[in-house]
């Protein structure tokens, strides 16, 4: 066995824009066509007088990506490369977690993605009803094109009053249960989403995703307690490759979740980013020879692209470069990080939903090299390749 290790790091949503169907995915009616998440987060702090400021990312090779995937510049990110660097252009239909982490592990989507209409009901009525039943209760709420944070501010009291679970979707393929995590109970939240992910997954529903909030009328509050039921991969992914190879898989984050806790030796969960943070840099000492190490950064996308919050975005930004700071000074001679994205989620943009771009792919551990633009199942092969595991996909190596 190698004594190699390898790191595989998605920075949820963190697009560059120039993804060539662009013009095929919409929010709220306009086309994604020119959407680019960095770029436009490094133009606008740039006007504001805040240049954006991610040396360590920067000096892999990050702005480079953004130039060569789009053509458009990042203010703040202009160092020469010192690393690998290169855009990825994805092939599966769909601009979300599941289609991206996939094919990033190497297994493309290969089916189109239920989704439900953006219309009131969005949801059909046996769907409905077999959800209330799940639930127990006489109905559902909601049941519409929404975002998180303004359903629960706009029914959070009627859920408590009436105990109903608040059901909603968006332009993913996804159906999100909301309940206060008091009054209803997590685990009870937890059980009926299982319940409704056996219910969707066969319509190819992407995932099923738990949504907990506390507090009281005008003050609700989602926790960190959110938890995705996915659909399994339809192959075998990098993770099941390592697994069935005896090497020790760790998953950081919602890794897990998305990959159904398939292939996974170890998960490492957090409340928040910062916690992750902590799992990753300390894996950074103690993962052991022919390791893999495959983490999700969520906080970019679900606290700060969602809600169009450019600063925050930023900022966001800014703490997570400090987070690839520290893991590069602890990695070890032999050791591979990749730093990529699953999609984006432009702030800047219309809408509330993920935006299709390609996403960075910056390397440390191979010294300075171009590899221009490449799929996203090519950091599988690439992965593959380096930890000297069977071919994983359809993707090729740009080692």
């Amino acid at each position: 066995m190698t004594d190699r290790r390898a790191f595989l790091i998605v920075m949820d949503s963190v697009g560059i824009g120039g993804a060539p169907d662009a013009g095929e995915y919409f929010n709220d009616g306009r086309p994604d066509t020119g959407a680019n998440t960095l770029a436009h987060i490094a133009q606008a702090q740039a006007a504001a007088g805040r240049p954006l400021r991610m040396p360590n990312l920067d000096a892999l090779g990050l702005g480079a990506a953004v130039r060569l995937a789009s053509g458009e510049d990042a203010p703040g990110l202009g160092a020469v490369p010192q690393g690998l660097w290169g855009a990825a252009t994805e092939v599966s239909r769909g601009k979300d977690t599941p289609s991206g982490h996939w094919e990033i592990a190497g297994v493309p989507v290969p089916w189109d993605w239920h989704y439900f209409p953006d219309t009131r009901p969005a949801f059909p009525p046996d769907l409905t009803a077999r959800i209330a039943k799940a639930a127990g209760t006489a109905g559902i709420l909601g049941n519409e094109h929404i975002s998180g944070t303004e359903v629960i501010a706009r029914l959070g009291a009627r859920h408590v009053q009436t105990g109903w679970p608040i059901c909603y979707t968006s332009a993913d393929s996804v159906l999100q249960i909301a309940a206060h995590e008091e009054l209803f109970g997590l685990d009870r939240l937890y059980r009926l989403c299982q319940d409704v992910a056996a219910m969707v997954h066969p319509m190819r529903l992407g995932r099923v995703i738990a949504r907990p909030f506390t507090g009281t009328e005008g003050a609700f509050t989602r926790t960190p307690n959110r938890r995705d039921y996915a659909i399994a991969p339809p192959g075998d992914t990098i993770l099941d490759l390592a697994a069935g190879a005896g090497r020790m898989t760790h998953a950081v984050g919602k890794i897990g979740d998305i990959f159904s806790h398939r292939g996974i030796g170890m998960l490492h969960k957090g409340k928040s980013d910062a916690d992750l943070a902590e799992h990753l840099l300390a894996l950074a000492d103690t993962a052991g020879p022919g390791s893999l190490t495959f983490a999700n950064f969520v906080e970019f996308d679900s606290v700060y692209g969602h809600r169009r919050d450019v600063a925050g975005y930023a900022s966001a930004l800014e703490w997570f470069d400090g987070v690839a700071g520290a893991l590069i000074a602890r990695l070890r001679p032999g050791d591979l990080a990749i730093f990529t994205a699953d999609h984006g989620n432009d702030p800047s943009w219309s809408g509330t939903d993920h935006t299709r771009e390609r996403v960075p792919v910056l390397g440390w551990g191979l010294g300075a090299r171009q590899i221009g633009l490449v799929g996203f199942a090519d950091i599988a092969a690439s992965v593959a390749e380096y930890l000297q595991l069977p071919p994983a996909g359809p993707g090729r190596s740009f080692l």
